[in-house]
């Protein structure tokens, strides 16, 4: 019998530490019981009892509306930004346009939410807009920090570039804006591609800056969750997360499936 080695064993033992809480949550979410921590029997009408939910149908599309269109912005936001970053010359400008963009990484939510808030409250004092706080104030604040992630991703990739490519694209009489387009987004695509995709996961997971920046027309999933849970745990939580559980490893098993077909299809041209 082979000995185990203590990285084996730390394997399994994280593996147990994360997945575990996933297993009993999605077990539980059949319970007949509505105790969530007692077991009453096989159903799955807690299902049931969830798609009839209006409250966490409309949160779910709230949240999912907000992730789009704010990683969407975010990538726009921050491609800018990283472009920025990497191609101006070094000095102060350079330095504190670094330090503001990465500033909302190490910043509490607490206080991102809270200066977000009081910025939202003054500028309808004076402006008169936004007049009440909904899904454009959520919209606009998850842009705002989703924007600083996309930032540090696509930076680290524009400057693994090799800069030869556009300074030919551009010799040959390429407009810089065309340059950006043709050649730059091309070879930084998938950087973008992960941070939507890191914003958008953001995004649909925030609780604290969405409480500070949302008003009563705009309740997201957490805080429909959070709500919920401050109230006891029903079964069609449990029931909710199982599907988000399932629809994320769908994802995954999906992504897994083509980057394995690429990189055989890949192999096979190379040899």
């Amino acid at each position: 019998m082979k000995k185990l080695s203590f990285s084996t064993i730390m394997l399994w033992a994280g593996m147990f530490f994360l997945y575990a809480p996933m297993f009993i949550l999605v077990f539980y979410s059949f319970n007949e019981s509505k105790l969530v921590t007692v077991w009453g029997g096989f159903s799955v009408k807690w299902y049931g009892e969830l798609f009839r939910d209006q409250q966490i149908l409309d949160a779910v599309g709230t949240s999912l509306q907000v992730a789009f269109y704010a990683s969407t912005m975010a990538v726009i936001l921050g491609t800018m930004a990283a472009f920025v970053m990497t191609r101006f010359a070094r000095g102060w400008g350079k330095l504190t346009l670094s330090n503001m963009i990465t500033a909302p990484l190490v910043m509490p939510e607490v206080i991102t939410g809270l200066s977000l808030l009081l910025l939202f409250v003054h500028m309808a004092d004076f402006l008169g807009w936004p007049a009440e706080r909904g899904m454009l104030t959520v919209w606009i604040a998850h842009s705002t920090f989703c924007a600083a992630y996309v930032a540090v991703v696509v930076s680290s990739r524009l400057r693994e570039i090799d800069r030869s490519v556009e300074e030919a694209a551009q010799d040959l009489g390429a407009t810089p804006l065309k340059t950006f387009f043709q050649i730059t987004v091309p070879m930084i695509s998938p950087a973008i591609v992960a941070g939507w995709l890191l914003s958008f996961s953001l995004s649909l997971d925030d609780l604290v800056i969405a409480s500070f920046a949302s008003g009563p027309g705009a309740t997201t999933l957490p805080m429909v969750v959070f709500s919920s849970v401050r109230m006891g745990v029903s079964p069609k939580i449990n029931a909710l997360a199982t599907l988000i559980i399932l629809m994320v490893s769908l994802i995954a098993f999906i992504s897994w499936y083509f980057a394995r077909r690429a990189d055989a299809k890949q192999r096979s041209s190379s040899a």
